[in-house]
């Protein structure tokens, strides 16, 4: 097994922990907020069930108030009836009855004044009658809260009665409108934090609201919208309360319930942000670091070869002087060449590289021939382009020629000694094409990236780095692209190389 199946393998099981764990997280965080969520939507409930207690009240409270107001204007009119018969009945009829309902009201204010406004009769009042003599008009609009009761004593003598409210009434009347105050402010300043718009009847004209955002109570459309919204999720609570007419209370859920409800996914995004971001980190780094020991080892593998190549073209230059066979020296001396020629590769790894326009057939029919001379003689290789065509593209000589190498070591070493290599180039306006196509035992589709990774290798020797070295020197130097195109088990496999054109 090498190391990038592990690597994968390890990557596989690393990633199942880290779901397990994300998801174990997600449910547990998720089975919190629905915790909350429940103590949120019960309180919200307990709000709603307290407001229709608390309007019921606020209703009954005017109820009763009204009912009271009834009874102070029966006491009122009671009280004309009982003057207009104390005056007109005659002298020797008992009017104790009459008397003691008089008497008995210790809380109605009551001025009784002839036709012209002079007071003959006053209870309950803050002033002294022997002070005040005539109904002047403050006093009159004081006391015509309710219309006033005409007492016809005679046909010649008109008396009128003026009556107000009671003190208790007036106390209780400031209380039930402290009450509908009360009751309008505790909604919209709740302990559910609940958003609240209170509209009249027709649902349109907002009364007041609570927990909304004061940038957006001038927004008309936006509360519009927002009650639509509250009337989706709740029902709305209708009341009728005294001197406001039917008005409906909306509300939705609180803005914590809400976050709660997204919290999980938000969580879910961060963490996933987090691990991105870890990851495209600790992928630069090693990536740096692996560039790093990519141009070490090459320096040291060009400074390593130098001093033993310098020996050999010495060694040449002796035997010349020797006269030894000139074709073994011949031999010998390209064999040297190579190595000049693989020095100066590694020695350019790492270095600023220089692209010259070069032409790609000739460097790739001169490639081939190389490998052609020094593989089996049962591999067939075809290049399907006439070797006079030239193509011009920026490449730097060496390290192309390397690529070639590579990829046709790669190809002869999955033919196992017998099969065909084709080259296919083709060009259009911006690019060239170039196709290497073998007969060998073909690649995994899992493992078509993974053939480029350093150390990945299908041999029982060998490094595993020519086609690691194809893919930097193709993407990093050239900007280019290097890739499997197609592979098929037992049939083959074709690589594909892109390089973009010079710009005129």
């Amino acid at each position: 097994m090498d190391i990038y199946t592990k690597k994968k393998r390890w990557k596989i099981f690393l990633i199942a922990i880290a779901v397990a764990i994300v998801t174990i997280s997600l449910w547990y965080t998720n089975l919190l907020v629905n915790g909350v969520a429940r103590d949120e939507r019960k309180n919200v409930k307990i709000w709603a069930d307290a407001i229709q207690r608390r309007a019921k009240l606020v209703n009954y409270t005017e109820s009763f108030f009204q009912e009271i107001k009834a009874v102070e204007q029966n006491r009122a009119e009671l009280l004309a009836e009982t003057y207009r018969r104390i005056s007109v009945d005659s002298p020797s009829e008992d009017l104790t009855f009459y008397t003691n309902i008089i008497s008995n009201n210790t809380t109605i204010p009551v001025i009784m004044t002839s036709e012209e406004g002079e007071i003959l009769f006053s209870t309950n009042v803050n002033f002294k009658q022997e002070d005040v003599k005539i109904l002047d008009e403050e006093l009159k609009k004081d006391f015509s809260v309710y219309s006033p009761i005409v007492v016809k004593i005679s046909d010649n003598i008109t008396q009128i009665l003026y009556y107000k409210e009671s003190k208790i009434f007036t106390e209780l009347r400031l209380v039930l409108n402290d009450l509908i105050e009360s009751f309008f402010s505790e909604v919209v300043v709740n302990s559910a934090s609940v958003p609240v718009i209170i509209t009249d009847s027709t649902k349109t004209n907002i009364i007041i609201t609570g927990n909304i955002e004061n940038r957006k109570l001038s927004d008309s459309s936006y509360l519009q919208k927002t009650i639509e919204e509250m009337e989706s999720e709740n029902a709305p609570i209708e009341i009728d309360l005294s001197g406001q007419g039917k008005t409906y209370i909306f509300y939705k859920d609180s803005y914590l319930l809400t976050q709660l409800r997204f919290y999980p996914y938000v969580q879910f995004g961060i963490i996933g942000l987090f691990l991105f971001i870890a990851y495209l980190l600790f992928s630069t780094a090693r990536k740096s670091e692996q560039n790093q020991v990519w141009v070490g080892m090459s320096k040291e593998t060009a400074h390593q070869l130098g001093t033993p190549l310098s020996s050999l073209m010495a060694w040449l230059e002796l035997l010349r002087l020797k006269d030894a066979d000139e074709e073994a020296i011949s031999e010998m001396e390209k064999d040297v060449n190579r190595l000049k020629t693989i020095t100066e590769r590694f020695s350019k790894i790492g270095s600023g590289t220089n692209l010259n326009e070069e032409d790609i057939v000739k460097i790739i029919y001169d490639s081939v021939e190389y490998i052609k001379s020094r593989t089996s003689k049962n591999i067939k290789y075809h290049i399907n382009i006439a070797r006079n065509r030239a193509i011009i593209v920026p490449v730097n000589l060496h390290l192309f020629e390397w690529v070639i190498e590579n990829i046709s070591k790669n190809a002869v070493d999955a033919m196992s000694g017998k099969g065909e290599l084709n080259v296919d180039i083709s060009e259009d306006e911006n690019s060239i094409t170039i196709d290497f196509s073998d007969t060998g035992k073909g690649i995994p589709k899992s493992s078509f990236k993974a053939v480029f990774n350093p150390g990945y290798t299908s041999k029982k020797r060998g490094w595993g780095l020519g086609l690691s070295l194809a893919k930097r020197i193709i993407n990093d130097y050239h900007s280019g692209k290097i890739f499997v195109k197609s592979s098929t088990i037992d049939k083959g496999t074709t690589f594909r190389i892109v390089l973009k054109k010079s710009k005129e």
